[in-house]
Formats: C-alpha cells, structure tokens, sequence
C-alpha cells in the first residue's frame, strides 16, 4: 500500500478554510495528484484540509472520508517554556542535548512530559495503527506485518502537527527531531509506502517528501507550523 500525505494550502486560521491563494494550492495539488491512481480520500476533519483535500476527491470523482484523529495537535501547560509550543522546544531540546537523544527519551523531558501535545502523540499514533489495520497492516514490535493482499494508494490531508506525529510514529523517528528537521509545506506532497518483505514484515519506507514542484505557479511559503 502507498499512502500519499498532503499538508493543506495557505491557510485563514480565524475562519479554518483556505485563502485565495490556498485555494489556488489546492487546485494545483489535484493536477500534480491526478496520475497517481488514489483509491481513496482522507482527511482531518478541520475545515481548511477537508477544503484542500476537495479538489482531488472532485477530479477522481470521490467523497472525502474524515479521520477526526488527524485534526491539528495544541500543546501547553503550566510552566512549560514558549506556551509549551512543540517547534521551538524540539529545537531547543536538540540544541541544548549534545549527543542527540533517540529512542523515546525525548517524551521524558520537561518540554514534552506534561505538555498537552503528548495527548495528541499518544492518540494519534494509537488511532493511525487502528486505521492502518482495516488495510491489513498491524503494527509488531515497532514495525508492521501485511495479513492479506493491498496495493492500493490513498491520500490522506492533514496538518504539520498531526502529520509530524504521524511521521514520527510510523518511521520511528524521534518526535523533536521530525519537528525540526523534516519540515514541510503548504500543500506538499509526501508519499509513504508500505512494502512486505519477508515474512510479510513492513518497515515504512518514505518515498517522496516535501514535493512542492506544482506549486511553481502561486506563492507557496513554507509554513512551519499551524496555530
């Protein structure tokens, strides 16, 4: 299986929908997505995903299916440095630990510990693992396993919070340092394939990320992060 991800376009916050120029994003992304044979549409289920991910299920003729776990992350809490925002702590955090901490080290830091967007990390890793397995991917001792034939592609339109944690939890990838160093823009197309090797065992395999080239034609500033 092929999952496309799909950040959406330039977006007006106070009214959760896309401007002008998102919205010309958008038409381009359903252009540089109309060859890729996408069986099914995803998105979060805030208004200026579901807007973006629109143009695609219109051109391949399908509805927009809603995965409310992929709606944008928060964070804070109380003493937590920068209102507890996730980007700059995880540069902080790299910047500040020489070596560089793997593995899961990362969630018991001051930063991330009792901030509030671990609730979102600890849901939707739990949420997309249960989504993967109506496809017949099952999550195995941090890697997956394939019961059953799929060779589909389908989209999935979120947010850089949400799929950063996605991100994160499928390639197994430290949290910060997907924050910091896997950045990606509007309307980016990201691509994610799920390959059995033997014994049906997958390790996610991310193919294409941050493709922007179809955007050459409207601005496309990269956004870091969502409000």
């Amino acid at each position: 299986m092929r999952l496309i991800f799909v950040r959406h376009g330039e977006p007006d916050y106070a009214n959760d929908c896309l401007t002008a120029n998102g919205i010309g994003q958008a038409k381009l992304t359903a252009e540089r997505l109309r060859g890729e044979n996408i069986k099914e549409i995803y998105s979060s289920p805030m208004g200026r995903a579901v807007e973006t991910a629109s143009f695609t299920a219109d051109m391949y003729g399908l509805g927009v299916k809603i995965l409310d776990f992929m709606h944008e992350i928060d964070w804070g809490g109380s003493g937590i440095e920068c209102n507890g925002h996730p980007w700059t702590l995880a540069w902080r955090f790299l910047a500040e630990n020489n070596g560089y901490i793997s593995g899961d080290e990362w969630s018991g830091h001051r930063y991330f510990k009792d901030n509030i967007c671990m609730r979102y990390y600890s849901m939707i890793s739990v949420k997309f693992d249960e989504f993967l397995e109506g496809f017949g991917i099952v999550r195995r001792d941090g890697l997956y396993v394939q019961n059953g034939e799929q060779n589909d592609t389908i989209a999935l339109f979120a947010h850089g919070g949400s799929g950063a944690v996605m991100f994160s939890h499928l390639l197994g990838l430290p949290f910060p340092f997907v924050l910091t160093s896997l950045v990606y823009g509007v309307c980016s197309v990201s691509a994610v394939e799920f390959v059995p090797e033997d014994g049906g065992i997958i390790i996610p395999r991310l193919s294409l990320f941050n493709d922007m080239g179809h955007l050459s034609s409207v601005r496309a500033e990269r956004l870091h992060f969502d409000k």
